[in-house]
């Protein structure tokens, strides 16, 4: 059977198992495009930026636990997409990228529209490939989807010639993937993991550190059972969140330089660190020469490039989160569970008075609404149930610090890159892959600007979401951080002369909701999450409130600024 290139990409896209892409057509791809037309079983999603498309895909691809596809046309359509693909390169998130280019003869004569987006994507993705033979398209695609997800996940880019997809050949479907190079270790050592237990069974001050490698090798469920079982108060990073059941009482809340106080001083002060699919972030760590300084620190890792990257650990383990954790719990089975709780009690309950004497807190008054009362009366609404994103900034925050997630993959944000405008498009994502879920973007007034045309596709595609804007006229965070360390200079950072957004979201065919005051907060939202189709919702929030606690720059992670 002769096929173009364009039919044989959209055949193994579909093999995949792929249902949805997210993209913006150009002439390089419009071959593509024109196949998508003429087949079933693969919706396409258009956007408005190619920036979009790639935040859209991610979230997606986080919300329905597999690969996310995003497909641009060549030049400005490919450079468009590098945020995004940062962004998931950053939080590991598997995605393949297709990108149009020029015609295999023009290729490095400066042609219209032509950038060499492989040498471009090179630091920021996992693997990528240029196509020069129609006959390797298909297998190349087969690697991609097989790269994206296997290990460490990751973002892949394909860049696609225009004379490689019209060209036609017989199809042939490629054999099963294997790489001489690429082997990842799904195995954990097992004598390794016998030292774990003895470490779990003689701590006397264990806590559990889980990262955003718990959720991607779907280990929620034995992370969660090991804490039970031991009596192990867990901690996560902010890509963690919703990999341990927010509101269990084990739970100490998020770590690092917005984290709890009860989570920040339990590293301070613990003797054994279970860290779990983490690559100790600096926002994590604080000063590494005085995190965790009293802990043996065990680190489990499916990359054995993240073991000992920024802290030094005493075992390390490299393998899938999920087999390490099964058969640590193996181990401990067999066991008397009695040996591994007997000493806890002083630990749980100095953790208790940490949590009682610092707890996060804010004032809210009958004047002025703080964002925080806004974050929590959105979880009281929604009883926890929505998958929120965010954009990045104090919203993000916000939503991390009082928004309590109790499953994995219900808070999607940008964690490593931090890309403002990631919010709205990952939502869209979001959405698409799990149509029946409530979506809800945590944003703020200037990062919501970053991607606001997106608005066009929720209304174009019918995916109903729901944006929740914390409007404090500034871009909050570096604003905080000029009040605290730039003697209250705030340059730059003032956005009092913004849209009027409920207009803007009429314009764009959506309902648009203003609150300013704290009595209407909850009637606001109720109003909002209850309509159909695309809301945007603006809470006119304390322009000076700041994210506590905070960790300055420098300092350990027990060194908290509290007000």
């Amino acid at each position: 059977m002769k096929l173009t290139g364009a039919q044989i990409l959209i055949k193994m896209i579909k093999a995949e198992g792929i249902d949805t892409i997210f993209g913006y057509p150009g002439g390089a791809v419009i071959d593509i495009y024109d196949a998508i037309e003429k087949q079933v079983g693969l919706k396409h999603i258009l956007v408005r930026h190619e920036q979009g498309a790639v935040h859209a895909a991610d979230g997606y691809a986080r919300a329905n636990q597999s690969v996310g596809v995003a497909l641009v046309t060549s030049g400005p359509g490919a450079t468009n997409t590098v945020t995004g693909i940062a962004s998931a390169h950053s939080d590991s998130i598997p995605l393949v990228v297709f990108t149009g280019q020029v015609p295999t003869g023009l290729i490095g004569n400066d042609a219209f529209q032509e950038v060499d987006i492989v040498g471009i994507t090179r630091p920021c993705t996992k693997h990528n490939y240029l196509v020069k033979s129609v006959d390797k398209l298909a297998a190349t695609i087969k690697e991609a989807f097989h790269l994206a997800r296997s290990g460490r996940p990751g973002p892949v880019l394909v860049d696609l010639p225009k004379d490689i997809v019209q060209t036609q050949v017989e199809f042939e479907e490629p054999s099963k993937v294997s790489l001489k190079s690429y082997k990842p270790n799904y195995t954990p050592n097992k004598k390794q993991l016998t030292k774990v237990v003895d470490l779990i069974r003689q701590a006397k001050r264990p806590v559990i550190f889980a990262g955003g490698g718990v959720i991607l090798a779907q280990a929620s469920g034995e992370i969660t059972r090991l804490a039970k079982m031991a009596q192990i108060p867990v901690t996560a990073s902010l890509m963690g969140l919703g990999a341990f059941p927010g509101s269990d009482p084990l739970w100490l809340g998020m770590l690092g330089m917005h984290g709890t106080y009860r989570a920040n001083m339990s590293i301070g002060h613990c003797d054994l660190m279970l860290a779990v699919g983490v690559r100790f972030d600096d926002r994590v760590t604080g000063n590494i020469e005085k995190f965790a300084p009293d802990a043996r620190i065990v680190q489990i890792d499916i990359d054995p490039t993240s073991i000992h990257k920024n802290i030094e650990v005493q075992c390390p383990i490299v393998g899938d989160c999920k087999a390490a954790l099964k058969e640590i719990l193996r181990l401990m089975d067999d066991q008397s569970p009695e040996a591994f709780i007997n000493n806890r009690p002083e630990w749980l309950n100095q953790i208790a008075e940490w949590k009682s004497t610092m707890p996060l807190k804010y004032d809210q008054g009958k004047d002025i609404i703080k964002p925080q009362f806004v974050i929590e009366k959105l979880y009281e609404l929604t009883k926890g149930e929505a998958i929120i994103t965010t954009e990045v900034g104090q919203n993000q925050m916000w939503a991390a610090q009082y928004y309590h997630f109790d499953k994995p993959n219900h808070f999607i944000t940008s964690g490593g890159l931090g890309v403002m405008g990631f919010g709205l498009p990952a939502a869209i994502g979001a959405k698409a892959a799990c149509p029946d879920k409530l979506v809800v973007d945590v944003a703020g007034d200037g990062s919501i600007q970053m991607n606001i045309q997106e608005l066009m596709t929720a209304i174009e595609s019918k995916i109903d979401v729901k944006i929740v804007i914390l409007n404090n006229r500034y871009l909050g965070m570096v604003r905080q951080w000029q009040e605290l360390f730039y003697e209250k200079v705030y340059s730059s950072t003032n956005m009092e002369n913004a849209p009027d957004f409920v207009k803007l979201a009429q314009a764009y065919g959506a309902k648009g909701l203003k609150c300013t005051r704290p009595d209407a907060v909850e009637a606001t939202l109720a109003e909002g999450l209850n309509t159909d189709g695309t809301v945007v919702m603006e809470f006119v929030v304390d322009r000076e409130e700041s994210v506590y606690p905070m960790v300055p720059a420098g300092a350990s992670i027990t060194e908290m600024l509290l007000v």
